[in-house]
């Protein structure tokens, strides 16, 4: 039994980042509201996860192994997490806000009737009730949202709602846990892990961004960001404006309109820092700015900043990075 269930998810043989992001929020909530929490990994890599999940400080860590949960599926997914529910009974069921819990939670939701409270960006307590805010209306807005009803309630959060360097380390146990299931309930086949386009690429995964805005001039410059990405060895994004102009396709956009991430490194070149755009990526571990713009917004939430035109600066970069790997 358990008051908080964090569920957990595979990614190459880790735990997924915005998983271990979850943990950091549970732990969190139930620091403050005197709960117990646990994590639930399932799934083809079920010893592994709960090996590393067991590494955090939860009360126990649940695994499932059954060979209709090997491959993912929304069918045996939402009924193996809905069986463990029933058998622990949480108040409150978290996840990362990743495409996987985005096709098999709202069924899960549906099979329990129980609402599902998506992409919230923050928790904070108030006379003993967990208050759980989201943006709306492309970030224009933030809503509180209050339970009234009786648990569970399925709560998802946004990358880089919370900090995974901020899950707290520890020594839990692990418990093999066991559910029903049969080759019937399964009635669809996944392909290969999401992208947000045929070659597109998952920027929620990249440790390293180099994003550019509008300075960037026109399209004809992109070639000289793309270079300093590979350089880098990151990978390529952008502000709404250049989307919306054509030059890349919307997968590599970040802001409330596209991804959020957190990298390790967020290179902004010619990004003013509209509040749409800061929101995707104001979780990114070091943030550093390249604008011609002394003024512009996005200096004030940046490590480091250089004020100069990143059309000369970026070349210069990338050569000076290109020579210190050879």
């Amino acid at each position: 039994m358990m008051d908080v269930l964090i569920v957990l998810e595979d990614n190459n043989g880790k735990i997924h980042r915005m998983g271990l992001e979850s943990i950091a929020a549970g732990q969190r909530l139930s620091n403050e509201m005197g709960l117990t929490a646990g994590a639930l990994v399932l799934g083809g890599n079920a010893d592994g996860l709960a090996d590393q999940a067991s590494a955090y400080q939860l009360g126990e860590v649940l695994k499932v192994n059954d060979a209709l949960l090997e491959s993912y599926s929304a069918d045996g997914y939402s009924e193996a997490v809905k069986q463990i529910i029933d058998q622990e009974n949480p108040t409150y069921v978290l996840f990362g806000h990743t495409y996987q819990v985005r096709d098999y939670v709202p069924r899960l939701s549906a099979k329990m009737n129980k609402p599902f409270l998506v992409d919230n960006i923050a928790i904070r307590v108030e006379n003993g009730q967990p208050i759980f805010t989201k943006q709306m209306f492309n970030a224009k807005l933030s809503a509180d949202v209050e339970a009234n009803s009786s648990g569970p309630f399925l709560v998802s959060f946004q990358s880089a709602a919370f900090s995974m360097d901020a899950a707290a380390a520890g020594s839990a146990s692990i418990r093999e846990s066991t559910v029903q299931l049969d080759t019937a309930m399964i009635r669809t086949k996944s392909e290969p892990p999401f992208q947000e386009e045929a070659g597109g690429v998952d920027l929620t995964s990249a440790d390293i961004i180099v994003s550019i805005g509008r300075g960037i001039g026109k399209e004809e410059n992109i070639p000289l960001a793309v270079e300093l990405s590979k350089a880098l060895g990151g990978e390529l994004a952008a502000s709404r404006p250049v989307v919306d102009s054509g030059w890349l396709p919307s997968a590599h956009q970040i802001g409330s309109s596209g991804q959020s991430v957190s990298p390790k490194l967020y290179l902004a070149l010619g990004i003013s820092g509209a509040i749409q755009h800061v929101v995707g990526m104001k979780g990114s571990k070091n943030i550093v700015t390249i604008n011609k713009d002394p003024d512009a917004p996005i200096f004030e939430i940046s490590d480091y900043g250089v004020v100069g035109d990143i059309l000369e600066i970026i070349p210069k970069l990338t050569e000076a990075i290109q020579a210190l790997k050879n």
